[in-house]
C-alpha cells in the first residue's frame, strides 16, 4: 500500500465513524447541530444537544486495537483543546447553553464483522 492510498484510507475510516457516530447519537436521542467544524484552532468532529446541554463530541476510529484504543488517543491537551473550541462554538452561534458536556465516541472497525462502538459522556 503506497502512502497515498494509506491516507485516503484513514481519511475514509474516519468518515465512516463520524457518520457511524452520527447516526448512533441521534438514535440515543441527541440533536446534531453541526459537524467538521473548523476554526483556525481546531476542529470540533460533532456538536450536538442533548436537552438544554450542549454536547462535543470527539469521534475515534481505529481498524484494530493493535496500537491502543480510541479512548487512549484523547490526551489532556485535547481536552483542553475541545473546551476551548466548544466555547467558541457556541459563542459564534449566539448560544449560551447552561451546560457543555465533551463526549468522545470510540469505534473500532475490524476487517470482519460489525464495529464497536462505545459512547463515553462527560470526558472532561
Amino acid at each position: 500500500m503506497t502512502r497515498t492510498t494509506t491516507a485516503a484510507a484513514r481519511l475514509a475510516l474516519g468518515a465512516y465513524g463520524e457518520d457511524l457516530a452520527a447516526r448512533h447519537l441521534v438514535g440515543q436521542g441527541l440533536v446534531l447541530l453541526d459537524r467538521n467544524w473548523r476554526c483556525e484552532t481546531g476542529e470540533i468532529d460533532l456538536v450536538l444537544r442533548e436537552g438544554d446541554v450542549l454536547v462535543v463530541c470527539e469521534v475515534k476510529t481505529r481498524a484494530s486495537t493493535d496500537y491502543g484504543t480510541p479512548h487512549e488517543a484523547i490526551s489532556e491537551a485535547k481536552l483542553d483543546r475541545l473546551r476551548r473550541l466548544a466555547v467558541r462554538w457556541a459563542a459564534e452561534h449566539g448560544v449560551a447553553p447552561p451546560d457543555i458536556r465533551i463526549d468522545l465516541v470510540g469505534i473500532v472497525r475490524p476487517r470482519r464483522g460489525r464495529s464497536l462502538v462505545d459512547h463515553v459522556r462527560g470526558i472532561g
